[in-house]
């Protein structure tokens, strides 16, 4: 949520800024904002909308300066409007700053300074972060890092920030708890972002800061870290592991469509280097590492938030179907707010994109503190979730810009097949032909995907039929029951029809009474799994005049003589085939919201990576 960009050096901010900003953009996009300082002193421009709204407010503007801050957000306290956008000024307007996080006990800070005198402009919590900054510096007379690191001791909650000071033009002080921040080192010059995409154009040299951590960013100097706590920290420089190309559209009209078609490649990836079909070798150094953890466990925890989650419950079907132990699949958000049992001898596996989500990273800590053994499944190198964890697996999909999950799904369920395979033959449940059959298929997804892509023109057309339809429904049976759940979120994600997911056969304990003329039904209808089941399924649809869209295996007959629009993918075995069934229902999903004129990259209320609660 939200995105935070900064410079210091000898170029121009305002541009190095803008760029940042857009390329941020999928992070929050309901306002946006810069800070500059230069020979005019401290100056401040804002605009609730896109990053565009921001370049047309400043273009008579003077915008020179080689310092300076931006921000877009994703409004948590209060509404998305001029004065709740960020960068925000304290009361004497000699500091600004910008946030990403929540700040928890907010009001009770609020309610102690307007005691003592300052005023406040927003309805933010962050404006309330930025005064108590300057009363410390104001009555404790410290320096703005010194004055950053006592008001943080006194804050409860999550936090990215940068901070300027009108009468220090040389540098910027930045902290994090819970929500991402970088740090790019270049020559002379510094880059702050919330990831690399702002950085990556500059210098692949990057920090990224821990928990409660302190950056001093000052002209002419090395960083230097510091702890809220008052500890000397030395910074660790790692190289950035992004390309420019990545992180731009590359002729797509969407960066979503162009995700889409790139899964063969990221789910190869993803597979490249681990796994080697001729001497049967899978090589995971975390799967390696904790093998024997992983193969006397009690029970596998598998936990996640949204498109993550669903690739967790292929997991749970995978893990338990190929390596027979005991998985449960949690919503990160819920488990960390019971009390669940875990043990020293449970593995929790944390899957999450961005590696930041912050729901998932609190379960992970919640495990932690009980003894479990954590392997995170994200995207991000750096991330949290990757440091937090005491082993795991990137996914190698490359930069997700679109919002709503794509190339993310297949890489992390194609990471999940690896570990399945991993435990189901070290544990001895799979004969060694059955396992060769097996990797085998997996290494054909990365083909028969780029075989589903040649769906798109077809899918198209059935979109524009049912564009304007108010509902609708998915259906799947065994391993393609998440695909349904996870096509229906696709759907309500980014073209606000509301959708449903449900397994096949629990239609008719009360979805079944939804379904009339108008209803479309998706039905993943794969030969492997529950065929004959899923057929009766679509005739008790038929039955109630509901227009059924089946994703069907090649060659299928049966459920061409029953369906509405057929829509052919390659036969796999019914392990993998959510690699391969999930692309259509993407294409479905990207075509309607286009028609609808939607915003298919930057969907209403939404952001791409959740680090708030």
């Amino acid at each position: 949520m939200c995105g935070i960009v900064g410079y210091i050096g000898d170029k121009q901010a305002f541009p190095i800024l803008i760029k940042g900003l857009k390329r941020l953009e999928y992070r929050g996009y309901d306002s946006a904002g810069v800070a500059l300082i230069n020979e005019n002193g401290l100056n401040l421009y804002k605009r609730k909308g896109k990053v565009s709204e921001l370049e047309n407010l400043t273009k008579d503007k003077d915008m020179s300066g080689t310092l300076g801050i931006g921000h877009t957000r994703w409004a948590t306290h209060g509404v998305p409007d001029d004065k709740n956008a960020h960068p925000h000024y304290s009361d004497s307007e000699s500091l600004v700053i910008i946030h990403n996080g929540i700040i928890e006990n907010y009001a009770t800070l609020k309610e102690g300074l307007e005691k003592r005198g300052m005023h406040f402009r927003s309805d933010t919590d962050t404006e309330v972060l930025g005064n108590l900054i300057e009363y410390i510096l104001e009555h404790q007379k410290v320096d703005l890092a010194e004055a950053v690191r006592l008001a943080l001791n006194e804050v409860v909650g999550a936090y990215a920030i940068a901070v300027l000071k009108k009468d220090d033009p040389d540098r910027i002080i930045a902290a994090k708890k819970g929500s991402p921040l970088v740090i790019g080192v270049g020559n002379g010059e510094f880059f702050l972002a919330s990831d690399g995409a702002p950085i990556v154009e500059y210098t692949k040299d990057v920090i990224y800061l821990e928990d409660e951590q302190i950056a001093i960013l000052e002209r002419g100097k090395d960083v230097r870290l510091k702890t809220i706590r008052n500890n000397e920290v030395t910074p660790f420089l790692q190289q950035l592991e992004m390309d420019l190309e990545e992180i731009e559209k590359g002729g797509y009209p969407h960066f979503m469509i162009k995700e889409i078609h790139e899964q063969p490649r990221s789910i190869t990836d993803s597979l490249r280097g681990r796994l080697d079909t001729e001497t049967g070798r899978i090589s995971m150094a975390g799967l390696i590492e904790y093998e024997h953890k992983l193969l006397n466990a009690d029970r596998i925890i598998i936990v996640a938030c949204g498109t993550s989650w669903h690739a967790g419950l292929v997991g749970e079907y995978m893990i338990e179907e190929l390596a027979r132990i005991p998985v449960e699949v949690e919503y990160a958000s819920e488990f960390r707010y019971r009390n669940p049992i875990i043990t020293e001898r449970d593995i929790v596996i944390a899957i999450s994109q961005s590696g930041e989500t912050a729901d998932t990273l609190a379960a992970i800590q919640l495990a932690k503190e009980k003894g479990a053994t954590i392997f995170g499944i994200c995207n991000v190198v750096g991330s949290s979730i990757a440091r937090t964890s005491h082993a795991g697996a990137y996914t190698h999909a490359g930069p997700e810009i679109g919002v709503a999950s794509t190339k993310a799904f297949t890489a992390q369920v194609s990471v999940l097949a690896l570990i399945s395979l991993f435990l189901g033959r070290k544990k001895g449940v799979l004969q060694e032909s059955e396992y060769f059959r097996l990797i085998n298929e997996l290494n054909e997804i990365p083909n028969q995907v780029a075989e589903a892509l040649q769906t798109d023109s077809l899918v198209k057309m059935i979109a524009e039929e049912y564009k304007d339809a108010p509902n609708c429904l998915y259906l799947g049976r065994g391993f393609n029951f998440p695909v349904a759940l996870e096509g229906a979120l696709k759907l309500k994600e980014i073209s606000y029809i509301h959708a449903e997911g449900y397994p096949a056969a629990e239609m008719k304990h009360g979805p079944i009474a939804l379904i009339d003329e108008n209803m479309p039904v998706v039905i993943v209808a794969t030969k492997r799994g529950h065929y004959e089941k899923i057929l009766s399924n679509i005739q008790e649809v038929k039955a109630r005049k509901g227009h059924i869209i089946a994703v069907v295996n090649k060659g299928d007959t049966e459920v061409r003589k029953m369906a509405d629009h057929v829509i052919e993918v390659p036969e796999t075995c019914e392990e993998f085939s959510p690699m391969v069934t999930t692309v259509p229902l993407q294409f479905l999903a990207y075509h309607i919201a286009v028609m609808r004129g939607c915003n298919v990259d930057q969907p209403r209320n939404l952001a791409k990576s959740v680090t708030v609660e």
